[in-house]
């Protein structure tokens, strides 16, 4: 009895450890560039009553009487716990905004962001052009790293490049990521401008959420994994991209949660919430039975 008591405790933890997960995705249902999660239940360590027995056969293949059969473990689970909280990278859907600085990468890869001393990575990109005419995260403030930049990759300290406009020039972004500066006659201030960077890794599932909707790699997702230079890629131009990945300007990447999906899981863990829930009154009900025994 004591042993469902703290089967059905851990059961209670981890279900709110899964409501907890359910919880923050709902809430960012509406948030750009977001990646849902989910839980992953794993049995927790279990007591063995009686360990295997090898089968006691005198002619291997033909038994006969006085030999024994081998015996299966007997073992009793304690419960589970939460084996891991795994990211959905998958692609959100596209809104159309139809602000030129608004971008969404459509396939894999994520755009790479001075915030302070740290260089991050994001699939949100609400940028704009700031007072000094650098493009940088409409949200943070965060600069935006042209793809000639230096990133951290092994032993190889960071080199940020920034992207400007010049008070005065206008400008263009087309759907290689080029950023273009023109000036009053409309020819091109080849002086400014740049390309939009993109960082690629190996598990980005593995990156490390740190708020804002940034990463930061960690020692599962690898560095980005540009293997000509540990430059972005995108400083040829999107032929430089990776394979399979282009740049939509105009449009932001919404959040790949799905409600419906998320409805379901509240319930289901809702219901595994209740049932854990159960079994632990079940169980003070039958130690209380062993009281009044004693009692009478």
């Amino acid at each position: 009895m004591m042993r469902s008591l703290y089967s059905a405790v851990s059961g209670l933890k981890a279900h709110q450890t899964d409501m907890d997960v359910i919880g923050n995705n709902i809430a960012n249902v509406n948030t750009t560039g977001f990646k849902s999660s989910r839980v992953d239940f794993a049995t927790a360590l279990s007591q063995s009553i009686r360990g295997a027995g090898a089968p006691n056969v005198a002619s291997a293949g033909s038994p006969a009487i006085g030999d024994t059969g081998g015996t299966n473990p007997i073992q009793v689970g304690l419960g589970t716990t939460v084996g891991a909280i795994d990211q959905d990278m998958s692609q959100g859907s596209n809104e159309s905004t139809g602000v030129d600085t608004d971008m969404m990468i459509q396939g894999n890869g994520f755009f790479a962001l001075q915030n302070g001393n740290q260089i991050v990575y994001t699939r949100s990109g609400a940028f704009k052009f700031n007072a000094d005419g650098f493009l940088v995260d409409s949200t943070t403030g965060a600069y935006v790293l042209d793809a000639s930049s230096t990133v951290p990759q092994g032993s190889t300290s960071a080199s940020p490049k920034y992207i400007q406009i010049p008070d005065g020039d206008t400008y263009g972004i087309d759907s290689t990521g080029k950023v273009t500066a023109y000036k009053s006659d409309g020819s091109e201030d080849t002086s400014y401008g740049g390309n939009i960077g993109i960082a690629l890794f190996a598990n980005p599932s593995g990156l490390t959420s740190i708020g804002n909707n940034y990463y930061l790699p960690s020692n599962n997702s690898g560095d980005s994994t540009n293997t000509t230079n540990p430059a972005l890629y995108g400083n040829g131009g999107s032929s430089n991209y990776p394979s399979g990945t282009t740049l939509v300007t105009g449009a932001l990447e919404m959040s790949n949660v799905n409600l419906s999906q998320e409805m379901t899981n509240m319930i289901t863990a809702q219901r595994g919430f209740q049932a854990n829930s159960r079994v632990i009154t079940v169980s003070d009900t039958l130690l209380q039975e062993l009281i009044d025994l004693k009692r009478s």
